[in-house]
């Protein structure tokens, strides 16, 4: 092909680029930006806590795969054969364990010599100095770069070997702090980009790359939300477009964004046992600034773990730069948590002192509530002696509606007023047992139980009442709500607690206070009560409580 006919080709092809490329930046435009919510984050937060205890499952789908491979080349004779089963191990341990990839690329070197094959040998030397370059053998990284020969190489070749170029820049600029090296690696990157094929995701992840290192982040941002969406997690390049994005909100300081995207990353890395990677050291750094001392722990330690299996030489260098930091932070807080135990362990071993003593006083007490009981049976047949003189003046009292209205006000008053006379003869009892006149009853006057028992009894004959002086009350009261918010009773009482309140409206007890009183609640509780019911009304709030004054009246 005659250069003039190449120019034309790679004019075409680059043509065909940047159209796909206005294509689906086009296509992202159309989409509402998305809204990160705390719920999106906690999610990536649960589902990675969940597959690092899984961590090992994942790692033994790779081992079987790797043993798959190795059990075949026991049994391989053909040299061809063996070169594409040292290829598939390469793979498999590129991103999981560097020097046993350099092992079977150094194999391939071998054959691709033995058989004199220069696509083969060249094909090795590209591999293995992107290794050495992972591993942080830049001198022998740049001396096996050096031994190709760019004018004989296959053309097959040229992404691979733009790729190393790129990536042995990079990974020297990290190790010297040079720009000089970045700047390289963005020119091998431009001319990675020259040869891929722009339908390919590689090409799309590299372009995505090269326009976020621009500096152009509103571009990137869109390709890697595009990619992000047309990719799934059976593809390990899925971790590294969130990583990117990851990088894209480190850079614009959107702390909950970087979590989600480093840990969508960190999800992909694990599912497909990579080791090499650098989105568990992110996510630490992350929590770090977070304030979550105990994540960032977490994350930094595999992020060393990680590198370390690897052998990523400059992934080990970034994660140990960190981690004293994070371990300071975190040994801090493990101390000042161990001394908060043992104040609490001091507070507990008190208190189980001082309950041992409470529980051999209410021993002896117990006795003496015998006596006590006497004057409660006879207080209670009191009461209900009470009730029935009530009961016998609400029949008197049902002559019209107004009678019935003062009659259960009057009911209820008269209640009210015996159990505060109760409650008033307790302290009466309470006062004479500090006097020492019945040190025998004192400690068990101090009980609400008699109190609690009589209300109970009194709200329940006061349903009663309530409920035969206007039987069709619950129906009515019910018609003024929402069919799907309607107030029933429970099968054990006759009225519930927001039936009740809404009873005494209906006989002209409106002010909460009094309510509040007479059913011995707070105010802000009967306020709450009847707002809540207030909310489920079918039609006008303003008019519900005058529409249940009318419950029950005499229409004529």
């Amino acid at each position: 092909m005659r250069f003039w006919e190449v120019s034309e080709f790679r004019m075409v092809r680059n043509v065909l680029a940047m159209y796909k490329f206005l294509v689906v930046l086009c296509s992202v435009l159309s989409f509402d930006t998305v809204v990160f919510a705390s719920s999106q984050v906690d999610s990536v937060e649960k589902e990675l806590h969940l597959l690092l205890n899984r961590k090992s499952q994942f790692e033994s789908k790779k081992i079987e795969t790797i043993s798959r491979f190795k059990d075949a080349l026991k049994t391989t004779k053909n040299l061809h054969d063996k070169y594409v089963l040292h290829l598939n191990l390469y793979h498999e341990f590129k991103k999981y364990q560097i020097d046993s990839a350099i092992f079977y690329i150094k194999a391939n070197q071998l054959i691709g010599r033995e058989l004199n094959n220069q696509y083969l040998i060249d094909e090795s030397l590209i591999q293995l100095a992107s290794l050495y370059s992972s591993a942080g053998k830049f001198i022998e990284s740049a001396d096996l770069l050096s031994q190709i020969s760019r004018a004989q190489m296959s053309e097959d070749l040229l992404p691979d070997y733009y790729k190393a170029y790129s990536e042995f820049s990079s990974h020297y600029g990290q190790s010297s702090n040079n720009d000089l090296y970045f700047r390289e690696s963005e020119i091998f990157r431009d001319s990675l980009l020259s040869v891929l094929d722009p339908q390919s995701i590689e090409y799309q992840i590299t372009y995505a790359t090269k326009k976020l290192y621009n500096n152009e982040t509103t571009v990137a941002e869109k390709l890697l939300r595009q990619l992000l969406q047309e990719t799934d997690e059976t593809l390990s390049e899925r971790g590294l477009i969130a990583y990117l994005l990851g990088i894209i909100y480190k850079n614009k300081g959107e702390l909950d964004k970087q979590i989600y995207f480093f840990g969508l990353s960190a999800l992909t890395d694990i599912k497909h046992a990579v080791k090499d990677n650098a989105s568990l050291q992110s996510l630490a750094l992350c929590y770090y600034e977070k304030g979550d001392v105990d994540k960032a722990y977490l994350y930094i330690q595999e992020a060393i773990n990680d590198a370390i299996f690897c052998n990523v030489r400059y992934r080990t260098i970034e994660s140990s730069s960190f981690y004293p930091i994070i371990n300071a932070s975190f040994q801090e807080k493990e101390n000042r948590q161990k001394n908060e135990l043992k104040s609490y362990l001091m507070v507990i071993s008190l208190m189980t002192i001082i309950l041992s003593v409470v529980l051999g006083v209410l021993f002896i007490q117990i006795k003496k509530l015998k006596k006590i009981r006497i004057a409660l049976k006879q207080a209670n047949d009191d009461l209900h002696h009470l009730n029935d003189q009530l009961l016998k003046v609400n029949n008197e009292l049902s002559e019209s509606n107004h009678i019935k209205e003062e009659y259960i006000a009057h009911f209820f008053d008269i209640c009210s007023s015996y159990i505060d006379k109760m409650d008033n003869a307790r302290k009466t009892i309470l006062k004479k047992l500090a006097n020492k006149q019945e040190s025998d009853i004192l400690k068990h006057l101090k009980s609400q139980d008699v109190i609690k028992e009589e209300l109970e009894d009194l709200y329940r004959n006061f349903d009663i009442i309530f409920l035969n002086l206007y039987p069709s009350f619950i129906d009515e009261f019910n018609k003024l709500l929402k069919p799907e918010e309607q107030i029933l009773p429970k099968s054990e009482e006759l009225l519930s607690t927001e039936l009740r309140i809404f009873a005494l409206i209906r006989l002209g007890i409106s002010d909460s206070t009094k309510i509040a009183s007479f059913l011995r609640y707070s105010l802000r509780t009967v306020y709450n009560y009847r707002v809540k019911v207030r909310n489920k009304v079918l039609g006008s709030k303003d008019e519900f409580e005058d529409k249940i004054k009318k419950i029950g009246e005499v229409q004529f």
